[in-house]
């Protein structure tokens, strides 16, 4: 598996003990993120609010979209939780 090029902050109680059981969780955390982290899953947790235009927007492809565009005023991206 390449090597995650991230950040990520993990908190352990017995990080300095053992390295080996670190880094397999480090690798198991990448290898969760991968299946959780793309398109469809980002679009199936947002929305986009447009408050120029009135409108709320659900569907994958204006969310793409939206985000390819870069920041617009007045045009939110919610989380639907």
């Amino acid at each position: 598996m390449k090597a995650p090029n991230r950040d990520l902050l993990v908190l352990v109680k017995n990080a300095r003990d053992n390295e080996a059981a670190m880094e397999l969780e480090l690798t198991r955390l990448h290898s969760l993120l991968l299946d959780v982290e793309n398109p469809q899953t980002f679009s199936n947790v947002y929305e986009v609010i447009d408050c120029n235009k009135f409108k709320v927007f659900d569907d994958s492809r204006r969310i793409m979209q939206v985000i390819a565009a870069g920041e617009s005023a007045f045009v939110f991206l919610n989380n639907k939780n």
